[in-house]
């Protein structure tokens, strides 16, 4: 199973409008049941984001993060999203 770290600034607007839009675009990709996804603030990210394989943000990371980042604004914006979730992909496999 792959861990998501999703980051905002707070940890919950954002995040889970995007959480709710990552987990329908994953599901339909064939990949239910093959990821987590925990929701998180910035200030968190050096220190657990060792844990996870993914760290999918809205914000910009001031911190220090221990895996592989994917800027996820599109999702807000509703703009290029398949690409987006062919990289978020990407990394997942």
């Amino acid at each position: 199973m792959k861990k998501i770290l999703l980051v905002c600034g707070s940890g919950i607007i954002t995040s889970t409008i995007v959480k709710k839009k990552l987990i329908e675009e994953l599901d339909a990709k064939g990949y239910k049941d093959s990821y987590s996804i925990i929701q998180a603030r910035v200030e968190e990210v050096t220190e657990i984001s060792k844990d996870y394989d993914l760290c999918v943000t809205t914000t910009l990371l001031g911190n220090e993060c221990h895996c592989p980042v994917v800027v996820a604004t599109n999702f807000l914006m509703g703009r290029n999203t398949e690409e987006l979730i062919a990289e978020i992909i990407s990394h997942l496999n």
